[in-house]
């Protein structure tokens, strides 16, 4: 798969279940984290994704994730530039840790030398995606092992992991998970039907044809409207549909700041849904730096 089919699947897996990273840490953090992608301040970087601790805990760290399916000889000066200079950007972050997720060992860069301290700390965590343990009991682990499964591996693995869906107790909305296996097959076998594709999982039709898809599409809504959100961040941005991606945009805008801030006022909402996708974006950057309501009225001014 290219760099931006990685980068948007692994956006949409994490957006969707921020939990996917600490199972694949093995931690189980009592607090919940947000995911998103940030660009670092007049630079060209940007961090493939963050995760960011509830505004309450300060102490808890910041989780900076790199996902690398392809060779890069940049790779590790790259990211920690990044990293500290956001760091510097934001001064108030005081624990911070760095995961690195690489589709098998043979990618990763030999020129490490100036960053062996940092990688052998424990503020620096590698994942190999090929070396994820086989028939894990965790369908999260299982959906991660599927995105590098070889094509001739991968039918017969997302057979096991819908059983295993069908069958388990859902960390996930039925529905949003069985979309994910569905995307999933769909980046690796971009050249099928999704009939296709369906008849490769042993369905009679597309998975979201299906009642528990659509069932679990309204229970995804209910829960955070991530149907918008998934459909404005990826098929937006991957096929052109502008107003999905603003609306999309927009839910990821209110659920951050309302975690941040707590509910919402109808006033705000209301000056949310006036803002420009470009505006929207910026204020995703913005808002970082916010630390009480008055950040977010001093901004909405400063237009």
């Amino acid at each position: 798969m290219s760099r931006l089919k990685t980068d948007s699947l692994f956006y949409r897996l994490f957006s969707t279940a921020p939990h996917l990273l600490f199972e694949l840490l093995g931690e189980s953090p009592a607090i919940p984290y947000q995911f998103q992608s940030v660009e670092v301040k007049q630079t060209a970087f940007r961090l493939d994704g963050i995760f960011l601790p509830p505004a309450s805990d300060p102490d808890l760290p910041i989780y900076f994730v790199e996902v690398q399916f392809q060779l890069d000889p940049d790779l590790y000066r790259r990211l920690f530039a990044e990293i500290f200079l956001f760091l510097a950007q934001n001064p108030r972050i005081r624990h911070w840790k760095a995961v690195v997720i690489l589709a098998r060992r043979s990618i990763e860069p030999k020129q490490k030398l100036a960053y062996v301290s940092l990688l052998e700390s424990d503020q620096v965590e590698r994942i190999y995606l090929n070396q994820l343990p086989p028939d894990s009991g965790l369908p999260g682990i299982n959906l991660v092992r599927l995105v590098v499964a070889s094509r001739r591996q991968a039918a017969k693995q997302a057979r096991k992991l819908l059983t295993q869906v069908e069958q388990g107790e859902p960390w996930l909305p039925q529905g949003v998970l069985l979309e994910l296996i569905e995307t999933i097959m769909v980046y690796k076998f971009s050249e099928s039907s999704r009939e296709e594709i369906a008849k490769m999982l042993g369905l009679a039709e597309s998975i979201t044809q299906t009642r528990v898809y659509q069932e679990g599409k309204l229970e995804g809504r209910a829960e955070g409207r991530l149907e918008g959100k998934l459909e404005g961040k990826l098929e937006g941005k991957l096929e052109g549909r502008a107003e999905g991606k603003l609306e999309g945009e927009r839910s990821l805008i209110v659920r951050l700041l309302t975690r941040r801030m707590g509910t919402l006022s109808p006033g705000v909402l209301t000056q949310l849904q006036g803002l420009s996708l470009e505006q929207v974006e910026a204020l995703g950057e913005a808002l970082l730096d916010f630390a009480t309501p008055s950040d977010l009225d001093n901004w909405f001014t400063s237009l």
